[in-house]
């Protein structure tokens, strides 16, 4: 990427962190005219979650905001080589939930027929068509199965580059290597963001900061409840005779998941005895359940050698949904975090809406289900569809 600029005296709004949801806000502030558009990443953009993520894009949810932010940004994420302008491997494969209980069926039945009504062609398949479309998978235990045509996957690390390189073109700066260490406010205004390169003068911040974003929210007395929680995935050899158009797969009893990743397999699942942390290292503890589940789903995968893997933090939320919003208690600080696991797939989306919420304008969905305080009235809406 092109070296970072130096670091300005003042900025008319500072963006923390420089992954997604962070480049999306930025490309989005700058290309609607805002000046002096300052984006802050204390090591390298993507470094955080983003560019450990399994790149799958989708609107398969349960809930109403979440299906609209998906959707929209579905749309962006088809367009993007034209706008912002680079090639990101998108495969539009489709996405497909395995099912093997009857109210997992009667969940994603409802949340099917939610996704129609707001115009998606989600629908629900049987297990025959679910292994047609999937070959790997054994169909033993399943009853049904719910397949989003117009999801699949695409590169995070692209998708970053291309927003950051455009932001950059109409005017952004983007500095890496900048720790945010405190924010200043007088009166309950933001004046000036303090950095390990030095002090900007500034009325606004926008928090994209990820599973950080609990410690920068607590420097201006904003409490945004996001947990960092380690998710590792794995990359296998090359599996003759795969699909060329196979779909982004979850087994959702057990949280299973691939897709293809050159001429093999990109492979996750959660780990339910995952402490919560800032873990980043890689460890083998999770492979036995991993190998165990793939043995009923997948067996096929059992004489595939892995190649390599990694690990990331999802920032979750008690609720698994998104804070997004502005603090009511300090003047202009704004937030997009706390994604559970789905931030990615909706970071086109969510940049357009903090646009608006900068700018004053009506975002095209409504968020305010999705304000960090619904916590403290006891409003939260959980997202179901998650994994």
């Amino acid at each position: 990427m092109t070296t970072p600029a130096a670091l300005p005296e003042s900025a008319d709004v500072v963006i923390v962190g420089g992954g997604v949801m962070g480049t999306s806000i930025a490309f989005h502030l700058a290309e609607a005219g805002v000046e002096r558009v300052l984006l802050l990443e204390k090591d390298q953009l993507g470094s955080g979650s983003t560019c450990k993520a399994a790149g799958g894009v989708r609107a398969n949810f349960s809930d109403s905001v979440n299906i609209a932010l998906g959707a929209r940004s579905l749309e962006a994420f088809a367009a993007f080589g034209e706008r912002p302008g680079q090639e990101i491997d998108l495969h539009q494969v489709g996405y497909l939930f395995l099912l093997e209980t009857a109210e997992q069926v009667d969940q994603f039945r409802e949340s099917t027929h939610l996704q129609n009504m707001l115009g998606q062609p989600t629908r629900m398949i049987s297990v025959d068509e679910a292994v047609a479309l999937a070959p790997i998978v054994a169909p033993d235990g399943l009853l049904g199965a719910c397949f989003s045509p117009t999801g699949g996957h695409c590169t995070p690390e692209s998708v970053v580059l291309g927003y950051a390189t455009a932001a950059r073109r109409l005017g952004a700066t983007l500095v890496t290597g900048c720790e945010v260490r405190d924010i200043d406010a007088v009166s309950n205004n933001v004046t000036a963001v303090r950095t390990s390169s030095g002090i900007v003068r500034t009325g606004a911040v926008i928090c994209a900061a990820g599973a950080w974003a609990a410690d920068l929210a607590a420097m201006v007395g904003v409490n945004l409840p996001v947990t960092p929680l380690r998710r590792q995935i794995v990359v296998t050899e090359a599996i003759p005779a795969l699909p060329a158009g196979l779909p982004m797969t979850i087994d959702f009893g057990s949280t299973f998941y691939f897709h293809r990743e050159g001429p093999g397999l990109l492979v996750g699942m959660s780990d339910p005895d995952e402490q919560p942390g800032f873990h980043l290292d890689r460890t083998d503890t999770w492979i036995p359940r991993l190998t165990s589940v793939m043995a009923r789903r997948a067996p096929a995968l059992l004489d595939v050698g892995m190649t390599g893997g990694w690990a990331g933090l999802y920032e979750v939320t008690p609720d698994h949904n998104a804070l997004i919003g502005e603090a009511s208690g300090v003047s202009r600080f704004l937030y997009a975090t706390g994604f559970s696991g789905h931030g990615f797939l909706q970071g086109p989306a969510v940049g357009e809406v903090i646009r608006d919420l900068y700018l004053g304008r009506e975002p095209f969905v409504d968020i305010s289900p999705l304000d960090a305080r619904r916590f403290q009235y006891s409003a939260t809406r959980a997202e179901r569809n998650v994994v």
